[in-house]
């Protein structure tokens, strides 16, 4: 625990992203893990492409628009659900060691912050409903720029507002092509890699990869 700041990735980092299905699982059916990672690949699909045209829709949007292909592409799954997934998307689930992983960092006297694709409503919805809003410190939107990950600009909103140099922050991201933005940019890089993942873009390696937040707190 030796960096200035801490920054987190939240959606599959901090937040579950797939908590919102999982709540709902018995009434979607048996296709609901199918639907969950359709929605989530959708989701992300939809930033990147949107951001290389330069026509920028919030994260919020490309959540309702990616559930609605998801829908579309899963026919066994009721669309009368939308709704109900869309209002549980709100108040994900954060993973159980967050909390004291992110209060302990804190004690060491780091500043604490979340980097997001999100919109500002609703990571602030996020943080509240997982009772986080008192430790960290700063919640970063890309809407600030109208940009998504990985495009260093959203990498700088950090740097820029707390004037540190990158190699002052510890970044973690739960997403292998994050990790790879931001080790570009030139932040130290942690991959939480949950689901034991291959790794990729081994020309931008993290400079570890755990399988939890709670390494973070591992000595040295």
């Amino acid at each position: 625990m030796n960096h200035s700041a801490y920054v987190f990735d939240a959606y599959g980092t901090l937040f579950d992203v797939h908590a919102a299905v999982r709540r709902h699982a018995e009434a979607i059916g048996p296709d609901g893990q199918l639907l969950s990672e359709i929605w989530r690949a959708k989701q992300l699909e939809y930033s990147w492409v949107r951001t290389l045209m330069g026509s920028h829709r919030d994260f919020w949007q490309l959540t309702q628009d990616a559930l609605d292909f998801a829908f579309r592409k899963v026919r066994s799954a009721d669309p009368s659900l939308r709704q109900t997934l869309l209002d549980a998307y709100w108040r994900l689930d954060c993973y159980p060691e967050v909390p004291a992983v992110l209060k302990a960092l804190k004690a060491s006297g780091a500043r604490i912050a979340i980097l997001s694709n999100g919109s500002p409503a609703m990571l602030e919805s996020a943080v509240r409903s997982a009772a986080l809003d008192q430790v960290v410190d700063e919640v970063f939107s890309v809407e600030a720029i109208g940009r998504f990950k990985t495009d260093p600009l959203v990498y700088d909103l950090v740097t820029t507002a707390w004037r540190l140099y990158p190699q002052a922050v510890s970044f973690q991201s739960s997403n292998r092509w994050d990790v790879a933005g931001a080790t570009k940019f030139g932040f130290r890089t942690v991959w939480i890699n949950r689901s034991a993942q291959p790794d990729e873009y081994l020309d931008h390696a993290p400079a570890l990869i755990l399988p939890s937040l709670e390494g973070l707190l591992a000595p040295g």
